[in-house]
């Protein structure tokens, strides 16, 4: 069993709070620990008054260094706070120990302002509160302890470790996290991280749970506001006293800190935990009967609220951790995505036969090839041959080439049909496509979607003195609708 750190024990058979620091002699000494005796503690009592509290000394227990002073009668707070959740008490037991939890928090939080901008530890771990009367101090005192001596105690804890609580003459023995940072984040100073902490304390005392009970992301949940918020948490929670609640959680979050001031907070809270007459008020001042009905909408909406928080924490951590890897997908598929957007809006822009006879088929594609227009020689073939749009390709370029040289020179290349209407003299060394073009049906059914034609034409190309006369047969097919040229027979006749 390891014992607390910070706890009130006998020295010299005398009651003394003792700080066992976890260090052996010579380690003692070369960390400078002995510096920790100048440290001054506070003890604030409930006028307002302060007295400074310093260590008296240092002795050696089980081969350990332990600083002690002057005893405090009152318990450590933290411990009061966990002991709400102690196994096997009675309804009774557990009544009574979250009454005093509350006078405790209530008590601590006067003492702050009380101390004001006086440097104390925060960590409820580092502070007693006397709750009863009858003792050396008056109830309502609570000691600060030394803040760094405190923090070295609390760390050496470690990850948890098993408390003796006394309730009246028995011992309850039960396993508690660490108290070191569970109530403070690290991001704040001064009154915000008092009220925090003062925050933090009250609402696992009310609802009887912590409001970060994930201690491997306890600082992330605080930076982020992951908690369920008081008016689900503390079922008839007064209104005023959960918000401020939930503004007191929300200090450390920054897109959405809340517009009041970690002292206002701690000032109002206080207000309505303190009556000036009878101290504390009672925690059913609080906490307002509700109807089992109402308390199982509010379980509902809680479980839904947490089911969808958990999913929304989830999903944004698991984006941070994996940013690198989902923007490379990211840009992967915005990548595909243009390839695919831009090829069917290629493919939408290209030229069709849709609505058009056969015979003009025919008609533009002999005309393409005339102008170079591979485009659509494309589109009035399926299956045939691509020996006429591989020579427009090859002119085409020559043409494209000619042009960077000479930019201000001549057309390179003249369409056939062109050039024979402006007067076709010979040589045409820029000359190149068909002229006097004949169809003949040869054969077929356009309700069976199948048409044979004879083209006869001449063909002009550049430098050549004569054209060539050529005759192909055509097949055309009706493909989803649209006529087209799906063989190509040519044959070349005698020279012209």
């Amino acid at each position: 069993m390891i014992m607390l750190r910070i706890h009130i024990s006998d020295v010299n058979e005398k009651q003394a709070v003792c700080f066992d620091t976890g260090l052996d002699p010579r380690s003692f000494a070369r960390t400078k620990m002995s510096q920790c005796l100048i440290e001054p503690g506070y003890i604030v009592y409930p006028d307002g008054s302060n007295t400074v509290w310093k260590a008296s000394g240092v002795n050696e227990l089980d081969g350990y260094m332990r600083v002690w002073g002057t005893p405090f009668s009152g318990e450590r707070l933290d411990m009061l706070i966990s002991s709400i959740n102690i196994p096997r008490q009675t309804p009774e037991q557990a009544d009574q120990r979250q009454k005093a939890a509350l006078q405790a928090v209530a008590y601590w939080i006067k003492a702050k302002l009380f101390i004001g901008d006086t440097h104390s530890a925060l960590n409820p771990g580092a502070a007693f509160v006397s709750c009863s009367d009858g003792g050396e101090y008056q109830k309502g005192s609570v000691f600060f302890t030394p803040e760094s001596l405190s923090q070295r105690c609390l760390l050496v804890e470690g990850a948890g470790y098993t408390a003796v609580l006394r309730s009246g003459v028995s011992e309850i023995r039960h396993d508690v996290p660490s108290a070191l940072d569970r109530y403070n984040c690290p991001d704040l100073k001064d009154t915000d991280a008092a009220a925090f902490c003062a925050g933090t304390m009250l609402y696992t005392v009310l609802a009887k749970a912590h409001p970060y009970p994930d201690m491997n992301n306890i600082y992330q949940d605080m930076r982020e506001g992951v908690f369920v918020p008081p008016r689900l948490a503390i079922p008839g929670l007064d209104k005023q006293l959960g918000e401020l609640l939930n503004n007191a959680l929300m200090l450390p979050v920054a897109d959405k800190k809340p517009a009041m001031s970690g002292a206002v907070i701690l000032g109002n809270i206080l207000k309505i935990l303190m009556n000036s007459e009878e101290g504390v008020v009672d925690i059913s001042s609080l906490c307002s009967p509700i109807s089992k009905e109402e308390e199982s909408r509010i379980l509902k909406e809680k479980n839904g609220f947490i089911k969808k928080q958990n999913f929304i924490v989830k999903t944004k951590r698991f984006c941070i951790r994996n940013k690198f890897i989902i923007m490379g997908i990211t840009v992967a598929v915005l990548f595909v995505l243009f390839v695919v957007v831009s090829t069917v809006r290629v493919s939408r822009s290209r030229p069709t036969t849709e609505g058009m006879l056969p015979t003009t088929v025919i008609n533009e594609y002999y005309e393409a090839f005339s102008n170079l227009n591979q485009q659509i020689m494309e589109a009035c073939i399926s299956g045939a041959s691509k020996s006429d749009i591989d020579i427009a390709s090859s002119f085409y370029a020559l043409s494209k080439i000619r042009q960077a040289y000479e930019p201000n020179g001549p057309t390179s290349i003249l369409s056939a049909r062109i050039w024979k209407q402006t007067g076709g003299e010979l040589p045409s060394p820029n000359a190149f496509g068909v002229t006097d073009l004949a169809i003949t049906f040869l054969g077929g059914s356009e309700s069976e979607g199948l048409l044979v034609y004879r083209v006869d034409y001449l063909l002009w190309s550049p430098d050549e003195k004569a054209a060539s006369s050529r005759t192909d047969e055509l097949t055309l097919k009706r493909i989803r609708g649209n006529w087209r040229i799906t063989e190509i027979n040519r044959t070349l006749n005698s020279g012209f």
